[in-house]
């Protein structure tokens, strides 16, 4: 006799064909950070579900964050970190702290993570195969911001041609200037211009929170982008969640059909939102 077990896990099969037929072949873009990031559990989990989504067909690309881990690395080498509107102030030391966190120990740890779980990642920062060109930004009220910077342009060749090797990419938000500056970059906003450039089916975030709030602090979940706008210009949508729904409503302007703004903390979240009907963040429509 087939157990209860055994059913319902042919059940969640069944429920998850038509989204393997509908996503095949399609890339999805994935803003990686916050609690599912640096909870040992959380992570093998996520990458898990990157590991199993392209099995299933599915050409997920990974950009990451790793403002916690900047901060406490700044602190043991004796550099105080200093933020202006949320924004981190990036001198010339700083940058050298960014990029060897950022490059040289995060990225590496979640490729490692993914071919543990049987894929084949490959680590790179938006200044390999000129990924990402970047320009400077000028601090609020004229502070000189250093080396922080914004997305000029996107070449995705690089990814292009790993996507076709079979390889997830993993990549590192920062970029260079045509001078060869280099510039760290919001993770948000540089996932949302990459998710733009290939025309990703989906552009996720997680977060450590449920989703986009009401003023009610209940999830709402589906906006479209209007509505999402509206929230924003309201005040509904405040602090870190800002940059997170800019990067969302710049990615389904420029054509992504879907942002999915998640709560990194549920387990396996991206197969959740992604293979069954059972939302676990926002969505924002195109």
């Amino acid at each position: 006799m087939t157990s209860t077990s055994a059913r319902h896990k042919a059940e969640v099969l069944t429920e998850a064909l038509p989204y393997i037929r509908a996503f095949s072949g399609k890339s999805i873009v994935v803003k990686y950070g916050g609690a599912a990031m640096v909870d040992p559990e959380r992570a093998r989990q996520f990458a898990e579900d990157v590991v199993l989504l392209q099995y299933v067909g599915l050409l997920p690309v990974i950009v990451h964050g790793g403002g916690p881990q900047i901060s406490a690395m700044m602190k043991r080498l004796g550099k105080e970190p200093r933020f202006i509107d949320g924004i981190r102030v990036t001198d010339a030391a700083t940058m050298e702290i960014v990029e060897m966190v950022l490059a040289g120990r995060i990225n590496k740890e979640i490729v490692n993570a993914i071919q543990q779980c049987g894929g084949r990642a490959v680590g790179l920062t938006g200044k390999d195969g000129a990924l990402i060109q970047a320009e400077k930004i000028q601090g609020f009220d004229r502070n000189n911001m250093g080396h922080v910077g914004a997305v000029a342009a996107i070449d995705p060749a690089v990814l292009n041609t790993l996507e076709a090797g079979g390889f997830i990419p993993v990549i590192s938000p920062i970029g260079a200037d045509r001078k060869g500056v280099t510039y760290n970059i919001n993770a948000d906003r540089a996932a949302g211009a990459i998710a733009a450039a290939i025309h990703a089916e989906k552009f996720i975030v997680l977060t450590d929170v449920p989703g986009i709030l009401d003023r009610e602090k209940a999830r709402i979940s589906t906006l479209s982008r209007k509505e999402a706008s509206h929230l924003v210009k309201s005040g509904v949508i405040t602090g870190g969640m800002l940059p997170k729904v800019a990067a969302a409503l710049a990615a389904v302007e420029a054509g992504v059909r879907k942002a999915h703004i998640l709560d990194g903390r549920v387990p396996h979240a991206l197969l959740l939102e992604i293979l069954t009907n059972e939302g676990v963040g926002t969505e924002i429509l195109s």
